[in-house]
């Protein structure tokens, strides 16, 4: 494979720098199920289920499938442009519901969305490769949503920036063009690195240059794909650009 002459790197947020399914378990997890009004108050009280690993699991499925979906919809054309917070608060709605959770709770658990860990090298994988490239963190995430991700996270960026700036979703290529946009670079200058193969795919198709790194919860690559670098974790991804 030809070297790769790289004077810039976009990362993915979501689930690749943090694990998103770790952070909804969290806040799925503290739900409690509403009292019911019609309870007599002389009759003594239920004790209140808790949720175990298969309802978590079953309600983080619930959340992702309608966020998956919704997105499409928007790149597809099918619904107006909504920002991921819209979306996180229809996806806690429909959470909320299923777990007979207290009204109440939605707002807190939209914001579960915002409150990701990061992966154990996310951090210093970062401080490295900045030693030697600009970084740009692209995310579907809404700008308000990203500083507070970035916050919680300790992401360091020279510059995020938020898919609401397209006014659509990856991998509509005009999330990827504001990454070619404000570097001023052509998109084979760009490296774009992500744990979603779908993700990938979507920058090479504008252009891009890609490397694939492994999450346990990404989206691993097709016999079909061709990536410029595959890596374990952003150590690895930095050992092979050369990063000291």
């Amino acid at each position: 494979m030809a070297e790769l002459t790289i004077d810039a790197v976009v990362f993915d947020v979501l689930g690749t720098l943090v694990d998103e399914p770790a952070g909804l378990r969290a806040g799925i997890r503290v739900l409690t199920p509403s009292e019911s009004p019609s309870a007599s108050p002389s009759a003594s009280p239920s004790p209140s289920p808790s949720l175990d690993d298969s309802g978590t699991e079953r309600l983080l499925l619930l959340w992702q499938r309608h966020i998956e979906r919704e997105q499409g919809r928007i790149v597809d054309g099918d619904r107006p442009y909504l920002p991921s917070d819209a979306l996180d608060r229809e996806a806690a709605e429909i959470v909320a519901r299923a777990a007979g959770a207290d009204p109440g709770a939605v707002a807190s658990l939209a914001r579960a969305a915002r409150r990701l860990p990061p992966w154990p090298d996310t951090v210093a994988g970062l401080a490295r490769l900045a030693e030697r490239f600009p970084l740009i963190g692209l995310s579907n995430a809404s700008r308000t949503a990203l500083l507070e991700l970035n916050a919680h996270a300790g992401l360091r960026w020279h510059q995020a920036l938020s898919a609401e700036d397209a006014r659509t979703y990856k991998p509509d290529p005009e999330v990827y063009r504001l990454a070619v946009t404000v570097t001023g670079l052509p998109p084979e200058r760009l490296l774009m690195v992500a744990a979603h193969a779908w993700d990938l795919r979507g920058a090479q198709a504008l252009g891009l240059r890609t490397a694939y790194v492994a999450r346990p919860v990404g989206d691993p690559p097709t016999s079909s794909d061709r990536f410029d670098l595959y890596a374990e974790d952003l150590e690895d991804l930095a050992d092979q650009l050369g990063v000291s």
